[in-house]
């Protein structure tokens, strides 16, 4: 025991980390009170069980109208409106709204059944039971619509996310009253030295007090560990392995302080080769050269040097990743990165504008692809890296402008970008996979490939002239040296209250009096697909579609989700949408079949195989309402530019 131990075989201090890191194993999970879960790590994906807004609700105060009623409003000639109701934020309206009326709403109040924007109070006077307008609308202005922020089936936080403040407001905006987190690990810390006290007590000649106990302790919550303070254990051996073996029985990890030196009281290595293997003896680092570690019953027990400031470096070095592998998170920290603007944005005229955006990579190129939400939502904060800054003077950035991007924590590359129309089925497929989603409808997920922000995009547009999906639209828009990859067939059709009560079997019947509509947004393959159908009800009763489409009440109260259909459908704020089964099965709603459409991903062409993979892996299961492609269709057609 009195031989001193000369160090060889230094391994370097990236060896020493990945040594490490091969032996970080997650420890389970735990549930835990959304109240007290910042901070923590998700356990599993979470996917939400309803819309949220769970309904059509006013983003102001004001009144609620068929804005179509409004569009000759002015100053000069301001348009008069019966008051019909009232209605505050927490009540529910006891009435819809006709041509010619409005309600009055407060801010996060629900809207009437009928009606499809509100007019801000500031452009209204009201005198006695009407309310004169003074400014028009557009359809879907000062509202913010049922599953705008969040719709039912979507995963709205990853496996391995780190709770803030933004994604425990995700979770109460979905309701979870609990959430499976990682378990974090119990990390024992011993200090060793005859001449360590504890602070407090008076300071003896020759003695110092422990300051590694704190320090590290410090260093080890701030990671997200738990520790466990064992106090100062003295050079002798016997009792020194008994605290090593208590701490075992307790911790996950193991860190002591000192003792790790070759001089003749320095009992560290002698006692973990003992109990366990040594895995590395010395670091080729200053300071922190006599690190040692060692695997004792599958746990880590990591000796690190008595200095502190040595003890403090070395943890950052090669501790500080262990716990975070061990919790599921990365070491990177926040940073600004400087990246090209992927579209035009607004300022906010003598305000500055916060965007938040996806940042993608390309090739050592960053552009900054900036996430539009309504007011309100909260989602989009949790799907954003970070946010650019608008100043206060600019009334716009261009396409390419160079921005600055503030990121909200550590900035990790997606494998890919999925940029397009989504599909609750397709989006807990791809959070299996490291693929960034952004859901902006098939048209824009189309325009991003072309651009260059996308390495693929779902769409399911239809081509009467053709009969085909997808391919003829990326013909026209000239998206280059991509391929088309059969994903799977969905079922549209109209989706009806239980029973279907007004007897509703095809889009003509929207025409009946006192049917309500809710419709989905110009440039999505679903809002294709009923013009087609509308256009040749026109056709056949001799009018326009636009001519049609004005006898629809509802036509243009537009949501951006298949959920967000069902839900109007299901609170009675419309009686017909078209959407997918699989919404109108998740709100136990009738549905009238229009056929089969095709939901195709278009990938870049080096990307096949990989697109190929998530077919497999999304076709392997189908939820009713879905059916996969035959296999030798599966690669429909590559589209190649010289």
């Amino acid at each position: 025991m009195d031989k001193r131990v000369i160090f060889h075989d230094l391994v370097s201090l990236d060896a020493a980390r990945e040594i490490l890191l091969k032996l970080a194993h997650p420890l389970g999970e735990e549930e835990v009170d959304i109240a007290e879960a910042y901070g923590r790590v998700l356990a599993r994906d979470v996917t939400s069980l309803v819309d949220v807004p769970p309904f059509d609700r006013s983003t102001v105060d004001g009144y609620a109208v068929v804005a179509e009623s409004t569009y000759n409003a002015s100053e000069l000639t301001p348009v008069e409106l019966k008051v019909a109701d009232r209605v505050e934020a927490g009540e529910w309206p006891r009435r819809g709204v006709e041509f010619g009326e409005a309600v009055e709403v407060a801010t996060g109040a629900p809207l009437p059944r009928g009606t499809n924007a509100v007019v801000m109070v500031e452009y209204t006077q009201e005198r006695g039971d009407f309310v004169r307008i003074f400014k028009p609308v557009a359809p879907g202005e000062n509202v913010m619509n049922a599953g705008s922020d969040i719709s039912a089936g979507e995963v709205v936080l990853r496996r391995c996310t780190k709770l803030s403040a933004r994604e425990i407001g995700v979770l109460a905006a979905i309701g979870m009253k609990s959430v499976a987190v990682v378990k974090r690990p119990r990390v024992v810390i011993i200090s060793t030295g005859n001449e360590l006290l504890p602070p407090g007590e008076p300071l003896r000649l020759g003695a110092l007090y422990d300051v590694n106990s704190y320090s590290i302790a410090a260093a080890v919550r701030e990671v997200g560990g738990v520790p466990l303070l064992f106090g100062i254990v003295r050079d002798e051996a016997e009792s020194y392995e008994k605290a090593i073996e208590e701490a075992l029985s307790v911790g996950d990890v193991v860190l002591i302080s000192g003792g790790t030196s070759a001089g003749v009281v320095d009992l560290t290595y002698r006692v973990l080769g003992r109990l366990g293997e040594v895995l590395f003896h010395g670091i080729m680092v200053r300071p922190g050269k006599p690190t040692i570690a060692a695997s004792v019953g599958g746990k880590v027990v990591i000796g690190l040097p008595g200095y502190p400031s040595s003890a403090l470096m070395i943890f950052h070095s090669v501790v500080r990743p262990l716990l975070l592998k061990m919790q599921c998170m990365e070491v990177e920290p926040p940073a600004v990165y400087r990246a090209k603007l992927a579209f035009s944005i607004e300022g906010a005229k003598g305000r500055r504008a916060l965007y938040p955006v996806v940042l993608i990579s390309r090739g050592g190129v960053h552009r900054a692809y900036p996430l539009y939400a309504e007011s309100g939502a909260i989602s989009v904060l949790s799907r954003a890296d970070g946010y650019i800054a608008v100043g206060e003077n600019v009334e716009y950035l261009a396409e390419g402008e160079e921005v600055e991007v503030h990121l909200f924590e550590k900035y990790k590359p997606a494998e890919m970008y999925f940029i397009g129309s989504h599909d609750p089925h397709l989006d807990r497929v791809l959070a299996r996979h490291n693929v960034k989603t952004v859901y902006v409808g098939s048209m824009g997920g189309l325009m991003a490939l072309k651009r260059g922000e996308a390495d693929m995009a779902g769409s399911h547009m239809y081509d009467p002239d053709s009969g085909e999906y997808n391919i003829p639209y990326l013909e026209k828009l000239g998206v280059r040296d991509v391929a088309v990859v059969g994903l799977f067939e969905r079922e549209q059709g109209l989706i009806v209250q239980r029973g279907n009560p007004l007897g509703i079997r095809t889009v003509e019947d929207m025409l009946k009096p006192g049917v309500v509509m809710v419709n989905r947004p110009r440039g999505t393959g679903t809002r294709s697909l009923l013009d087609l159908h509308l256009a040749k009800v026109a056709e056949r009763l001799g009018v326009t579609l636009g001519e049609l489409v004005k006898k629809i009440h509802g036509y243009t109260h537009e949501v951006k989700t298949h959920t967000a259909v069902a839900a109007a459908v299901a609170q009675g704020r419309a009686d017909v949408g078209i959407g997918v089964r699989y919404a109108a099965e998740l709100y136990g709603l009738d549905f009238v079949p229009l056929g089969w459409e095709q939901y195709d991903l278009v990938v870049k062409r080096e990307l096949v195989e990989k697109a190929l993979e998530i077919a497999e892996e999304a076709t392997r299961q189908l939820p009713p309402g879905y059916r996969s492609y035959d296999q030798t269709r599966r690669v429909r057609k590559l589209i190649d530019w010289v």
